[in-house]
């Protein structure tokens, strides 16, 4: 029987059987096929949306919706120049909540609000999580410090958490070095009322990542892991690579053809490319985002088993 106390979380209207979310990892990593699995196995399941198109979107919420009932959310960046874009296709193709960090946006609460869709901002702060509460936001991910990617604090996700549970009415999922079932259970034992899973799904047989990307987690240590600052103009934690020493040392290659595709960007280097090589597997072009976590990984194991071992534990 497991010992976890899985509590019931409810985002508006929306009752997942498991109190899980799957972090929306870009580019193209979480994509129809993982979201799909975990909203099946009866968490929610995130599309990240951000650097692909507003069409290509649209395909994934299909595929998506053709391989579940369950509930599937995107999770867009605000700093993508394409957010609003991405925002209203979203709500056009029916989803069922939309999920957004790296940045706030008050336009996406007015446009849930129209479409009765629940948002759900990333939050690292206190400030900005009492800003959410008061402009309609239905629920908050808690970020902390040691979460993988581009990252809004140093705070540890258990300390933000701490800090923040008892000053916002609206449910938190608490984000950051969560990857066990002893990770989960203890964020619920601190008051979480959801947690959000990356690289643990980040390591999934159904995440889209190449073979090489999914034997690094496997492989990596925290002494691989170091923090470099993204040309997005926030922080970001991966794995050590020769691309990573290359933007350690500001001798990262300029970007070749700039899509314009983030609002801000400085132009040291394209973190689209970079992950999208990374995706790919491309050793030395490729950046790998990863959360703080990543030595807790040991083995690929599909969404249905990770799932099972939360039950189990």
């Amino acid at each position: 029987m497991s010992i976890i106390n899985f509590p019931k979380l409810k985002i508006a209207d929306l009752s997942p059987e498991f109190p899980i979310i799957q972090g929306g990892m870009a580019i193209k990593v979480s994509m129809a096929e993982l979201a799909a699995a975990v909203a099946e196995a009866g968490g929610i399941g995130l599309i990240a949306a951000t650097a692909i198109t507003a069409e290509e979107l649209k395909t994934e919420i299909a595929r998506a919706r053709d391989k579940t009932d369950g509930i599937i959310g995107v999770n867009i960046m605000f700093a993508a120049s394409d957010f609003l874009k991405l925002i209203k296709q979203s709500l056009a193709s029916g989803i069922d909540l939309i999920v957004s960090g790296a940045g706030f946006s008050r336009d996406m609460f007015s446009l849930g609000k129209e479409s009765e869709t629940p948002i759900v901002p990333i939050v690292s702060s206190l400030k900005l999580a009492k800003i959410s509460e008061r402009l309609g936001a239905a629920a908050i991910v808690v970020e902390g410090g040691d979460a993988g990617g581009h990252l809004g604090t140093d705070e540890e996700a258990a300390d933000l958490l701490a800090k923040i549970k008892d000053q916002v009415s609206i449910p938190i999922i608490s984000a950051g070095n969560i990857v066990t079932p002893a990770d989960v259970k203890d964020a619920f034992d601190r008051g979480a009322d959801g947690v959000q899973l990356g690289t643990r799904f980040l390591a999934s047989q159904e995440s889209s990542v190449a073979d090489y990307f999914k034997e690094l987690c496997v492989k990596a240590s925290s002494k691989d892991i170091v923090k470099i600052m993204s040309s997005v103009g926030m922080p970001a934690r991966a794995i050590k690579t020769p691309l990573v020493e290359q933007i350690l040392a500001d001798k990262a290659p300029a970007p070749e053809k700039c899509l314009d595709c983030l609002k801000k960007c400085s132009k040291s280097f394209c973190v689209r490319e970079a992950l999208l090589a990374g995706k790919a597997g491309e050793p030395e072009k490729g950046l790998y985002f990863t959360g703080a976590g990543i030595e807790k990984i040991s083995e690929i194991l599909s969404v249905k088993e990770i799932f099972q071992r939360l039950k189990d534990y």
